[in-house]
This record gives structure tokens, C-alpha cells and sequence, in this order.
């Protein structure tokens, strides 16, 4: 069986869809807390993306690579897809950039 789910650190508390698309209520397993668990998908979660694999409360950071990468806007149930929506990242946001394009040139 290949791996579909990749949890970079023990404490991350999102991790990375690296199968097919997810579709919610499809369940992964994966480890937290050194458990193995089942995560069932609550959002369609595209292949790359980041899922909640903790509760995560609004206004606390989001942890991928055992650190903060942002902090949850939302609180944020298991199986939630975790991005621009419900994530203030650290780094801001290129989309809202004054003159941004798509391209990356103003």
C-alpha cells in the first residue's frame, strides 16, 4: 500500500494529501500522537494539500514541518481542509499583494 498521507513532524497538526484527490467522508490513516487513527476527510482535499489532523482552534498556529506556517482564522475540525480560508499565513498573502498578477510580475 503506498502512502497517502504525509505527516512531516510529530507535532504537526495538519498534514499533506499526497494521493489522489480526497473526497469527504474517505478515511486515512494516520499517525498522531504516535497512534495510528483515522481521519475522515469533512472537505474535498486536493492532492498537495494540507488537512487538520487535530482540532485547531482559532487564533492558535497552524504547525506543519513541526513549525507555525500560520495561524487558523477558524476553528478548524479533523478532516478540514486547511488553507487560504481558514489560515492567516505566516508569510501573508501573494494574492492580495498590491499589482500581483497570476504571472508573479506587476
Amino acid at each position: 500500500m503506498s502512502q497517502e498521507v504525509f505527516v512531516l513532524d510529530p507535532k504537526d497538526n495538519v498534514a499533506t494529501l499526497v494521493s489522489e484527490d480526497g473526497k469527504p467522508g474517505r478515511g486515512l490513516d494516520v499517525t498522531v500522537d504516535g497512534r495510528r487513527e483515522k481521519i475522515e476527510l469533512q472537505d474535498t482535499i486536493p492532492f498537495g494539500h494540507k488537512f487538520a489532523i487535530r482540532a485547531i482552534k482559532a487564533g492558535t498556529p497552524v504547525i506543519k514541518y513541526g513549525h507555525s506556517i500560520g495561524t487558523a482564522t477558524v476553528d478548524i475540525q479533523p478532516g478540514q481542509h486547511v488553507h487560504i480560508d481558514n489560515l492567516e499565513s505566516n508569510r501573508g498573502r501573494g494574492d492580495l499583494v498590491k499589482g500581483a498578477t497570476r504571472e508573479g510580475k506587476a
